[in-house]
């Protein structure tokens, strides 16, 4: 099966490159490399934050070298041979300087900050990084819709003004004011459908694809819509800004003492030291790795209390299912993963459990489709 085998190679690639990555990081610190990478930027400048920057830029370069022939494979190759991608090979690589570009100038600036907190709070630095990072994530959060987002898609208003309408109506029985509901030009890079609920406060943003716009009825999309609502209104968002924070707390603390404990491992002294921070990678994956399956378990009960309330909202548990099918199939999902990887990777249930899911609570709820949609599915 197509989908089956699709999402099998997509995993493989993404299990193989995390593995090479610890690997070579490993690697790069116990044969010294990292040192010596160090001392030779220390031969141009004796500003620690310059040659923090370098140090990154060229251990990026140097990744992004390895690293590029399965992810060119995997997100352009694969996705055109499964006849995913409409991307051209000029688009491709353009999409991937932006986002680059994008990622340095958010990315270093928080790396400076880090280091400067590190230098100035010793031991505690992870306590006050994650003071710092919880700031920062909540303005890139008001800034993704408004300014990242349009650097990669144009986003303009929907034209449709019956369906705009519906959706209006359903933010406001979520206690949600939209100012408008819009589309991006999700079709210039894939066949793929999505719609989604982005922002912080008044930059709170309903986006729908274009993808998902020209291929799907009214009710099909109020039901995605529902279900993305249903996140907000079942205060998900916030839930997960909780959850987000402590986890942060949590494991930058655990990262800080499993880093300073481990230094003399590779030969370093101090935290401080620019050569020693790759140590840090390599806590934070490992950690990483074992929080995966707990953030998934918590992403898919939101995800069944997000379908419930698109349901109850709607009253549309066919168009619902339908809607979630094609999905799938545009999208090429697994439709039965095996249980581990479910478990493990996914942050959504399978469609067959959400299929499952749905009907049994549309049971309960005595919800009842008249369209004729049920006769069309059986």
């Amino acid at each position: 099966m197509n989908s089956k085998k699709y999402n099998n190679i997509k995993l493989a690639i993404s299990i193989s490159e995390t593995v090479l990555l610890f690997i070579l990081t490993f690697l790069f610190l116990s044969f010294g490399y990292s040192k010596a990478l160090s001392d030779w930027l220390y031969t141009f400048t004796q500003s620690d934050y310059i040659v923090l920057v370098l140090f990154t830029i060229i251990i990026g370069v140097a990744v992004s070298i390895i690293f590029f022939p399965l992810n060119f494979y995997s997100s352009f190759i694969l996705e055109h041979k499964y006849n995913l991608s409409n991307q051209t090979l000029l688009k491709y690589f353009t999409e991937g300087i932006k986002s680059t570009v994008v990622s340095g100038v958010i990315g270093i600036p928080i790396l400076l900050l880090f280091y400067f907190i590190l230098k100035n709070f010793g031991d505690n630095w992870w306590l006050v990084f994650a003071v710092a990072m919880f700031f920062i994530s909540v303005i890139l959060s008001q800034l993704f819709p408004i300014v990242i987002f349009p650097i990669f898609y144009k986003v303009k208003p929907i034209e449709d003004e019956e369906l705009k309408e519906r959706i209006k109506s359903l933010a406001i029985q979520a206690g949600l004011k939209v100012q408008d509901v819009y589309s991006f030009d999700m079709s210039k890079n894939t066949k793929k459908a999505n719609a989604a609920f982005t922002g912080l406060g008044k930059t709170k943003r309903i986006i729908l694809g274009d993808t998902l716009l020209s291929s799907y009825t009214k009710d099909e999309i109020e039901t995605v819509i529902a279900h993305e609502l249903g996140h907000y209104k079942k205060k998900h968002i916030l839930k997960n800004i909780i959850y987000g924070t402590m986890n942060s707390f949590l494991v930058f603390y655990v990262i800080s003492i499993l880093y300073k404990s481990t230094l003399n491992w590779f030969g370093f002294s101090s935290i401080t030291e620019i050569a020693a921070l790759p140590l840090l990678t390599l806590w934070a994956m490992l950690i990483g790795l074992m929080q995966t399956p707990l953030g998934n378990m918590l992403s898919r009960k939101f995800e069944y209390e997000a379908d419930q309330y698109a349901i109850e909202t709607t009253k549309k548990p066919l168009s619902f299912i339908q809607t979630l099918n094609k999905l799938t199939d545009q999208n090429l999902g697994d439709k039965e993963p095996h249980p581990f990887v479910e478990w493990f990777f996914y942050s959504h249930p399978s469609i067959k459990k959400r299929v499952f899911a749905i009907e049994k609570f549309a049971a309960q709820k005595n919800i009842i489709e008249l369209t004729g949609l049920k006769e069309q599915l059986n």
